[in-house]
């Protein structure tokens, strides 16, 4: 049965036939020509004619489907035709619909141009150039004589009649540049004389259909040559489009079956985005991402929705079905520290992605630099450990996030002792203002960037970190405070079995050695140093500005007060517990059950109460080591053995995780 009936003949109703098939609601598409019925999709739910309607063959066609919804999608300056649509709706209580098209002056497109008179034609036609095809008539043709060098760009097309041949040919118009003949034309005729004459630009006037107007346009779109029409269209009241497809979606229940597209749209320039971007840009229905996103890239009168958002980006796209293509605009490439991970979680696997230039392969092009060994890294929206990266690597590229991104990290080089190091810095890439900076961090001081600007660091003394546990008592800073030694250090650490993502607590930090090894081994985890004593806290800030180590994180206090608003960790050192082991642990396991602890253990009462521990508590994959160190020192001209307190090293997991499974 049919639903709906399109009077098509334009872009829109080709549009709309297009959306109806693919959505396979069984409609009658109505075109005047058969130029028009070849530019249709061939479906089963479409039915196609070519019959030009009078209103009571309408009339009788809407009475015969059951009055079905209409569509009018006929041309601005079919005002005839439209007229008999309505007509005939009314007389049979059809549902009428008027379906405009964009202003496509005001969208600055060139698919037509209007003028009030032939007068004013001439004038648009002036400041032109290339060949003009005049199909206004005879009466007409001394107005064009205004146009410079007219009797080389004007072809005029007239009545074949002898008087009306001698008259034009007085005006100047002669020779091939006057054609003389007897309509009606066909569109296959006029695209076969607009190519012949070579013609940029078609003269008609707004005319119905025994003008040959529609002809004349098509023919004309065909060849890409601008109509120049004379008469304006009628001012109407109608939808667009998209409300209509959205009006075809409530009406017959209609779910979302857009194509999901994810771009990368590079630094953000129209000439830094891919040439599959761009048309992937060009052609979508709905435009969604981050504002500086969607407004860089966005048509005029392009639909957009600005959110960054997965879940809300999701169900958006479920909630306005009428949108069949839809582009996701990401920043940089789709692939580098982008939000396409998430999105791509939520939207599933049929969404195209297409890749963009990411930031550090641009920026390094401009400073003529290759990047196959730079370490690329982002502290955008992130922590990231920055300033210990650049100390232990030769080079790094970082994306910033802030307008002191580039200062703070100037301040926080300096404060490690790495002034020396080679700092480029790009803000605004791509644009006419781009800004590329170099100089050593003192340069950087005190200075205000853009909030989304990068950094290359050159670093040729980077520190080199040892591939395994032990890092030379002699490497830390020490005063009068307790500290963990190299040999318990290294066995303790292994059997800490640490991750790369490790969330850890060392209690009883004293000096921090433990916390700066666990800290250097979970690069992109976090280490929180739980110490009570004043003096312990001044000696572990230094050794954490020595190494570098922002992922460790200093807290002042006694455990297990000091635990308590902490995030649950998955490895725990207890090198001192101030006799609270057994209230440590207990805390320690309801933040995380299945929590990896080694502890460390001098005095026998100390490790009384860990056995204790061991007993009451849900604790399984128990081990314990003694470890009697001795260490050689020379003493005249010998080398004497001087042996260091023996240490339990007692390691446990909460219960209910084996020996080798990672904690979660």
């Amino acid at each position: 049965m049919c639903k709906v009936i399109v009077f098509a003949g334009t872009t829109e109703g080709r549009q709309l036939a297009e959306f109806l098939s693919r959505r396979e609601l069984p409609a009658l598409i109505c075109v005047a020509t058969e130029y028009g019925e070849q530019l249709l999709p061939s479906s089963d739910a479409l039915d196609i004619s070519h019959k030009r309607l009078t209103e009571i063959e309408m009339e009788q066609l809407f009475q015969e489907k059951g009055a079905p919804l209409i569509l009018d999608a006929t041309h601005p300056y079919a005002a005839e035709v439209t007229e008999n649509i309505r007509k005939a709706c009314e007389k049979t209580d059809a549902s009428y619909v008027r379906i405009l098209r964009e202003n496509s002056e005001a969208a600055g497109s060139r698919e037509s141009l209007y003028a009030d008179s032939v007068e004013e034609a001439v004038g648009l036609l002036e400041h032109t150039e290339g060949n003009i095809l005049v199909t206004t008539g005879s009466k007409e043709a001394g107005k064009f004589t205004a146009l410079s060098d007219y009797k080389n760009r004007v072809f005029l097309r007239v009545l074949s009649l002898p008087n009306v041949a001698r008259q034009c040919a007085e005006l100047g118009f002669e020779g091939r540049n006057l054609i003389c003949m007897q309509g009606p034309f066909s569109t296959e005729l006029n695209v076969a004389m607009l190519r012949q004459l070579d013609c940029k630009y078609l003269v008609t006037k707004m005319s119905g259909s025994t003008g040959g107007f529609q002809e004349k346009i098509e023919a004309a779109k065909i060849c890409g040559c601008t109509p120049v029409i004379i008469g304006r269209p009628l001012k109407e009241e109608g939808i667009s489009v998209l409300q209509c497809k959205r009006l075809l979606c409530e009406r017959f229940s209609l779910s979302s079956q857009a194509e999901i597209t994810l771009a990368g749209i590079g630094m953000g320039s129209a000439e830094s985005r891919t040439g599959e971007a761009q048309k992937a840009i060009q052609e979508a229905d709905l435009l969604i991402g981050a504002r500086r996103m969607v407004e860089s890239c966005a048509r005029r009168g392009q639909d957009i929705y600005v959110e960054y958002d997965s879940q809300k980006i999701a169900d958006y796209i479920q909630k306005h079905p009428e949108y069949e293509k839809v582009v996701l605009v990401l920043s940089g490439d789709t692939g580098f520290y982008s939000g396409a991970k998430k999105l791509l979680q939520v939207l599933g696997d049929k969404v195209k992605v297409i890749c963009g230039i990411p930031s550090p392969v641009y920026f390094m092009s401009r400073i003529k630099k290759s990047w196959d060994d730079v370490l690329l890294t982002s502290v955008h929206g992130k922590e990231e450990r920055l300033p210990w990266l650049i100390q232990t690597h030769e080079k790094v590229f970082s994306i910033l996030g802030t307008k002191d991104g580039i200062s703070g990290l100037a301040e926080k080089l300096l404060e490690i002792g790495l002034d020396e190091v080679q700092m480029y810095t790009g803000e605004r890439l791509s644009y006419d203002n781009e800004l590329l900076r170099r100089g050593t961090p003192k340069d950087f001081l005190n200075y205000e960037a853009d909030s989304l600007s990068v950094v290359y660091v050159e670093n040729p003394n980077y520190r080199r970190n040892f591939a395994t546990h032990g890092i030379p008592d002699s490497a830390f800073l020490r005063d009068k405070v307790p500290m963990t030694k190299e040999e318990v250090r290294t066995v303790s650490l292994s059997k800490l079995r640490l991750y790369e993502d490790s969330v850890c607590y060392d209690v009883g930090a004293g000096t921090g050695s433990v916390s700066v090894e666990m800290a250097v081994r979970a690069g992109r985890g976090k280490v929180y140093a739980i110490e009570k004593k004043p003096l312990a806290i001044e000696v572990l800030q230094k050794n954490k500005a020595k190494f570098a180590l922002d992922n460790l994180e200093i807290i002042e206090g006694l455990a297990p007060e000091a635990m308590e608003d902490l995030e649950p960790c998955t490895h725990a050192f207890i090198g001192g517990s101030s006799g609270n082991m057994k209230e440590i642990i207990r805390l320690l396991l309801q933040k995380n059950p299945r929590v990896r602890i080694v502890i460390n253990c001098i005095a026998l009462e100390t490790l009384s109460e860990t056995l204790q521990c061991l007993k009451e508590l849900p604790l399984t994959d128990t081990e314990i080591v003694q470890i009697a160190a001795s260490k050689a020192k020379s003493v005249v001209g010998y080398h004497m053995m001087t042996g260091e307190n023996p240490i339990y090293i007692i390691s446990c997991t909460g219960a209910g995780i084996s020996e080798m499974e990672s904690p979660e």
